[in-house]
């Protein structure tokens, strides 16, 4: 057995038009580190002690700009920059922007996905495209805004930016493609 556990998340405070149900889901973060397979493992997964700080403060399942008679989910997260984020000159860390990015834009395809068919399948990173625009240092407190692009039969996308809310600029940005897994290999037979 490994040392973590699901959380139980005040959903409350969450805004959005999502229903209890998908913000518990999405707000219930450590879900998506638990391992999928059976591990011996002690201590945490990589990223737990960050994504434990992570607070969704919206969820909403939203008309698409662009084409009304499609939807699009939005999910947004908080959370305040530590040193377990910063790289050697004192900012956020590029790869933990691009971690962040990957958490959470899952997050708005799993909240769409629930929300539109109720399911939740599991899917795997195909690219992660960044963008990096300015630094946020340690007590900077973050958004990320997290939006659906599409949901497929196979393949997802969504994109997110990260915003410095202590200094009103763009952190970081990012297009997230997923896609479903492929069967595992079959075993070989001599």
């Amino acid at each position: 057995m490994h040392a973590e556990t699901f959380e139980t998340r005040d959903i409350s405070k969450i805004a959005g038009n999502a229903s209890d149900q998908v913000k518990t889901v999405v707000s219930n973060m450590s879900r998506y580190y638990l391992p999928r397979r059976n591990v011996n493992t002690t201590g945490l997964t990589f990223g737990a002690h960050i994504v434990k700080r992570i607070q969704v403060t919206e969820v909403s399942v939203l008309p698409k700009a662009e084409e009304p008679l499609k939807t699009e989910g939005r999910v947004v997260c908080e959370l305040t920059v530590e040193e377990d984020m910063l790289n050697g000159g004192g900012t956020i860390h590029g790869g933990c922007s691009a971690f962040l990015i990957d958490i959470c834009s899952s997050m708005s395809i799993t909240m769409l996905r629930l929300a539109t068919s109720d399911q939740d399948e599991f899917s795997v990173s195909q690219s992660l495209n960044m963008v990096y625009h300015s630094p946020a240092g340690l007590g900077d407190r973050i958004r990320l805004v997290n939006t659906t692009l599409t949901i497929g039969g196979r393949v997802l996308s969504a994109r997110t930016e990260i915003w410095n809310v202590t200094h009103h600029r763009l952190v970081s940005s990012g297009v997230h493609i997923k896609m479903k897994p492929s069967a595992g290999p079959t075993k070989a037979s001599l």
